[in-house]
């Protein structure tokens, strides 16, 4: 069942080309990637909620798996088109609404961005998300407090490139790239979330903690927080 989004910061509208719908789960730092740029573009959508844990996870249902099969959230659905992967569904919002960007004027700035997003969307957090946590816990047998240690493990040596790619720029300011959030941003936040809740000490990593703190001064990012979901627990 569909629930009314809660924000939309702007003056863009999707209904020309159909409704928008967003198979999210509260606290899917990919899904909060793509609630953050549906809501810096100011498009209204629609949440169907996907509980990934509860009766084994919904996402496995034949009925999701027929949406994406991946049996992952977030699957964004625009009319009649169903939209996966949380960087391709960021990139089509830029092409479809093209105010304001998510990706930088020029070739060099788009670049780094899409860089810079990719270290946490394809080198961080493949390695510490739900599925792969199950497996170690089902297979595997291992223990919550050595599955918490290779959370922390790849988020910190992940944060540690990601500190000094960020440092080692000119072009970083408020955001990760200039004054304006990206698609980098959209990563960032989600991921910054995940690492405090598995114990990951932020002071190592001033500048990625000064980012956050900025974008969440926007209501874009504020209203995308888990905790703000429909879905998330009371």
């Amino acid at each position: 069942m569909a629930i009314q989004g809660e924000v939309a910061t702007g003056g863009n509208d999707s209904s020309a080309n159909g409704a928008l719908c967003l198979h999210s789960y509260w606290r899917s730092s990919a899904a909060y990637r793509v609630r953050i740029g549906l809501n810096l573009k100011g498009l209204k959508y629609d949440i169907a909620p996907v509980h990934l844990v509860r009766g084994g996870g919904e996402q496995h249902a034949p009925a999701f798996a027929a949406l994406n099969p991946q049996e992952l959230v977030p699957v964004l659905q625009h009319g009649q088109r169903m939209l996966r992967q949380s960087l391709a569904i960021l990139e089509y919002l830029d092409e479809m609404w093209p105010q304001p960007p998510l990706l930088p004027a020029t070739a060099r700035e788009r670049a780094r961005v899409r860089a810079l997003a990719q270290v946490v969307a394809c080198d961080i957090h493949p390695l510490n998300n739900l599925r792969v946590l199950q497996y170690l816990e089902r297979d595997w047998g291992v223990p919550q407090p050595e599955r918490d240690v290779w959370v922390r493990h790849w988020i910190e040596g992940g944060f540690r490139a990601l500190e000094a790619l960020l440092t080692d720029s000119a072009s970083t300011g408020e955001f990760c790239e200039g004054h304006q959030p990206t698609i980098a941003d959209c990563c960032l936040v989600p991921q910054v979330y995940n690492a405090r809740r598995f114990g990951v000490d932020m002071a190592a990593y001033p500048l990625i903690e000064r980012i956050e703190r900025h974008c969440l001064t926007l209501p874009a990012f504020d209203a995308a927080r888990p905790e703000r979901q429909p879905d998330a627990p009371g």
